[in-house]
């Protein structure tokens, strides 16, 4: 083994163009489409309800496992947790991390035969979705172990030998962790500066990661790093299970946060830290698609965790308003505050049937559900952040009240504000809103860009153009006049879900807004071409319009499952029916924004902004910040630090 130079001289950070980022993206992306999906398809502008009704369902034996397994935890988390002590300390305590390994919560998604409970990706997220609701913070711990740390990688990229190394260590005793993020790098990879240098049969690390989920307690950690290319190596980034206590791994931090205030979080320290060559998941330069195919289905765990909330709202809601009374009758009663309760009421269902939705095509894998999770994950974190404001709203003063100060002066400690600090996160963990918007995006319109990206990438020769130009006529010849007509014009379709009170104008809705939602993008593209990937604000309506139509289908899908299997079966539709209207005009205030917004002007603010226009606007005020770095320095070398890593044994 050769010797590593005792001071390394520091990697200069990658300097990328935004062509480049966006090319090293498109790279990690899966390209090919070999399953069908409801959701590319409804961007198409066809409405599929055959690959979603009836509505799938999990094995007999899927279910009772899943039932035993829901059973011992919901008794954990009545008796063992407790959710304000970890409030008020910050910290999930070690016994109740110790309980969790014991019960097998740790193996939840790990198959059987690594020790794993083996349960289905729609038991697992109803298992998030109810210790999420004792304590935010185990729900993020389970979820970052699970859903994006060293399981789903290794179970979807690993070689035998790493499977079973590593997985039956995660599935009852070790924590695990996901390391992309650094300091000067979020969702733009291309420019990741953390190093792993091949050294004979090991890769030498040497970096800084941020917010590293779990990364104070773990044990195992998934990291991103960049592998020099060399004579034998094909470099790029790369991902590896690392060791936390390895030699040279510090952590320098355990970061705070405005909620989840007992996550794990901290910032993480490579120094020369050896790796052995058969710890490498995948090949070199595998490392981002590797971390994108995992997030297919771990996207799912955040939303499942929002439904929790939801329900959690709604029950604190309907017992509040009933018992608040205001001139002489409840609050509930008063429309102002019964608008927010039906918001709350018909949003969570419709929720829990995009989760559960998803989630079973996940376990059945018939589909490609890779849209679909991006939609659960950007739908449910939106939604349930409305969900907690209202509750804030309806509680009034109460709601901005801590559970603590309430309890001290006599009243019921509900924890709404909390809430709403703890789901605020959701709309930046694992991809922001607006980066789930632009990936979206792009999966949207792939079909388009397969038969005419030639035809507006300004690098392309005539003759690739000439070409791209023929495919596309082929193409459009037969998809537009698809556009003009189908069942959602005709008054008999969907007649199935007519049972006292009919779903199915809105599954004909659906179906014309769907083709309206695909002529839109056709005419963007047209209009705007290469400069296509520049309209975010458009880009932005076009997913959340698809997100409400898939919610709405999945709503009445789920409805009408409820309805024949006998469970809930009338006030199910009830619910659909009233999510289903209040989505459409959320649709139609969405479509009319498509084209009448501000955003030319909002553009020309921002450059003035920038230029210092407007700096005497800021006059008259304090700014309590310090003057240190916006961004913290991550120049590789030895930590000067005290390790703050926190393993629970």
């Amino acid at each position: 083994m050769s010797a590593v130079p005792e001071t390394p001289a520091a990697p200069s950070r990658p300097t990328v163009t935004e062509r480049e980022a966006r090319q090293v993206a498109e790279a990690a992306r899966e390209q090919d489409w070999r399953k069908p999906s409801f959701a590319k398809e409804l961007f198409l502008g066809r409405f599929r309800p055959d690959l979603i009704h009836p509505h799938p369902l999990p094995a007999d034996e899927d279910v009772r496992r899943g039932e035993e397994f829901l059973a011992k935890l919901r008794d954990f988390c009545e008796t063992r947790v407790d959710g304000a002590l970890i409030e008020r300390e910050a910290r999930i305590p070690d016994e109740v991390i110790n309980g969790l390994k014991e019960l097998g919560a740790l193996g939840m998604k790990i198959d059987t035969k690594y020790g794993g409970l083996g349960l289905t990706q729609v038991y697992y997220n109803k298992a998030l979705a109810l210790v999420g609701s004792a304590s935010p913070a185990i729900g993020a711990l389970l979820s970052a172990h699970q859903s994006i740390g060293v399981p789903q990688p290794l179970k979807i990229f690993g070689t035998r030998e790493q499977k079973e190394t590593f997985l039956p260590r995660c599935a009852r005793t070790d924590i695990s962790a996901f390391l992309l993020t650094e300091p000067d790098v979020g969702s733009d990879p291309a420019r990741l500066a953390t190093t792993a240098v091949p050294d004979g049969d090991t890769y030498v690390l040497d970096g800084v990661k941020l917010w590293t989920t779990n990364g104070v307690v773990a044990d195992l950690l998934v990291v991103m790093a960049r592998v020099p290319r060399s004579e034998g190596h094909r470099g790029g980034i790369t991902a590896f299970v690392v060791e936390a206590d390895s030699e040279g791994v510090t952590v320098e931090n355990r970061n705070a946060f405005m909620g989840l205030r007992g996550l794990e979080n901290g910032v993480t320290r490579f120094h020369r830290v050896r790796v052995p060559a058969s710890h490498r998941i995948g090949e070199e330069g595998q490392g981002l698609k590797i971390a994108l195919t995992t997030l297919n289905t771990g996207r799912l765990s955040l939303p499942a965790m929002c439904v929790g909330a939801g329900k959690w709202c709604l029950k604190i809601a309907r017992e509040w308003s009933a018992e608040r009374e205001q001139w002489g009758k409840p609050v509930a009663l008063h429309e102002a505050v019964g608008s927010k309760i039906a918001f709350i009421a018909a949003t969570t269902f419709a929720l829990e049937a995009v989760v559960d939705l998803s989630s079973q095509m996940a376990d059945e894998d018939r589909n490609d559900i890779r849209i679909e999770a991006a939609l659960a994950k950007l739908y449910g974190s939106e939604m349930a952040w409305l969900m907690a404001d209202e509750l804030v709203q309806i509680r009034g003063g109460r709601g901005f009240e801590t559970a603590d100060s309430l309890r001290a002066r006599g009243e019921r400690a509900v924890p709404a504000e909390q809430m709403l600090r703890d789901l605020r996160i959701n709309r930046i963990f694992e991809g922001s809103t607006e980066i789930m918007h632009l990936l979206i995006a792009r999966e949207a319109v792939d079909a388009h860009l397969s038969v005419a990206g030639d035809l507006i990438d300004p690098d392309k020769s005539l003759g690739d153009k000439a070409r791209a130009g023929a495919s596309a006529g082929a193409f459009y010849a037969r998809w537009l006049p698809r556009l003009v007509a189908g069942p959602g014009q005709l008054p008999g379709s969907y007649g199935e879900f007519k049972h006292g009170i009919d779903l199915s104008p809105h599954l004909r809705y659906v179906e014309r807004t769907s083709r309206k939602l695909a002529r839109s993008t056709f005419y963007a593209m047209s209009r705007w071409q290469g400069r296509m990937e520049t309209k975010q604000g458009f880009l932005g309506r076009i997913v959340d319009i698809g997100a409400e139509l898939f919610a709405m289908s999945a709503a009445c899908v789920r409805a009408e499952l409820l309805r024949s299997r006998g469970d809930h079966g009338r006030e199910a539709y009830q619910l659909a029916d009233a999510f289903c209207h209040q989505a459409r005009l959320r649709v139609e205030e969405l479509f009319g924004r498509l084209w009448s917004n501000t955003d030319d002007l909002d553009r020309k603010v921002v450059k003035n902004v920038l230029g210092g226009s407007y700096t005497w606007l800021e006059d008259g005020v304090i700014d309590p910040s310090d003057d240190g770095p916006w961004i913290a320095d991550a120049t590789p070398g030895p930590s000067t630090g005290e390790n703050a890593r926190r393993p629970i044994r």
